[in-house]
């Protein structure tokens, strides 16, 4: 129920990120997000475990970490701006997938041929959810892949830093590189001559839901963390699904986005090989432990 919590409140917060389209740049809101994350981390981390817990292990670990991070969210806030968020979230399930297809060739692991085919299938899926989306609006329907991609990425990142640190300092370190690099982004941003980029003074409204989101995602991090804490990461994982129903459910509230039976399809194709995924992991783990 701590992880059912926690992804809920994560499909919340994207829903509210949504909500600013129109009225501040996605690069901005972003950078602004984290930023507000960072400054409240490092105030609890400093209360916590005082100048030490400042001290990276692997700086260049953590800085692959943000980076990975700061992309993936750039790409997801971009998408979910211009096309339904149940689509773009869908979408991004696929993450899930990239990580255990990426784990080989990046971490040395060895990747089982059903692997490779559980990524097709959910290709598949993507394929079918793209279909609407990049016949009307073109390339940038192609943003929650490359979210994908970089999420995967963060994800293996993480697994090469376990260990290096508390669950607290390894959310600082990450929020305090987001934060910078997608600043210079903004600022970046500036000098292109795309009037949908450029950076005015927000109003109190877009300073109080970036806030928010940045709350709600720290409060949605820290709720995953207690659920795995107590039940496992095996146990909670499926429970990451969740977000989509939530997604389709305030996509269709909010904003009136009603998805057809054809990405719906491509949601359940891509959900059920990410399930197939988790299941068969599971399964080799339960055969390890009985030998």
């Amino acid at each position: 129920m701590y992880a059912v919590a926690g992804f809920s409140l994560l499909s919340v917060g994207d829903a509210v990120v949504k909500s600013m389209a129109g009225e501040w740049p996605a690069v901005a809101v972003a950078a602004l997000r984290f930023t507000i994350a960072a400054i409240g981390l490092a105030v609890m981390l400093w209360r916590k475990e005082g100048r030490a817990g400042f001290v990276p292990v692997n700086p260049w670990l953590q800085l692959a970490r943000g980076v990975c991070l700061a992309m993936a969210s750039l790409c997801f806030f971009s998408a979910i701006f211009v096309m339904p968020l149940a689509d773009a979230m869908a979408i991004g399930f696929l993450a899930p997938v990239l990580t255990v297809a990426l784990s080989g060739p990046i971490l040395g692991e060895r990747v089982k041929p059903i692997v490779w085919a559980a990524t097709l299938v959910a290709l598949a899926g993507v394929a079918m959810i793209l279909r609407p989306n990049l016949a009307e609006m073109g390339w940038p329907a192609v943003l929650p892949l490359i979210s994908a991609l970089f999420f995967a990425l963060m994800v293996i990142s993480n697994r090469a830093s376990a260990g290096q640190g508390s669950a607290l300092s390894m959310q600082f370190f990450i929020a305090a590189v987001a934060s910078p690099v997608l600043i210079i982004a903004a600022i970046a941003a500036q000098f292109l001559d795309v009037p949908q980029l450029q950076i005015e003074m927000p109003s109190w409204s877009v300073v109080a839901r970036c806030t928010l989101v940045a709350v709600t995602a720290t409060a949605a991090h820290w709720l995953i963390y207690m659920g795995t804490m107590r039940a496992g990461a095996a146990q909670v994982a499926p429970a990451v699904y969740v977000q989509m129903v939530v997604a389709i459910g305030l996509g269709w509230w909010w904003f009136g986005d009603v998805p057809d039976m054809v990405t719906m399809l491509g949601v359940g194709t891509i959900i059920l090989a990410g399930l197939y995924l988790w299941w068969d992991s599971r399964r080799g783990n339960h055969a390890e432990k009985n030998v």
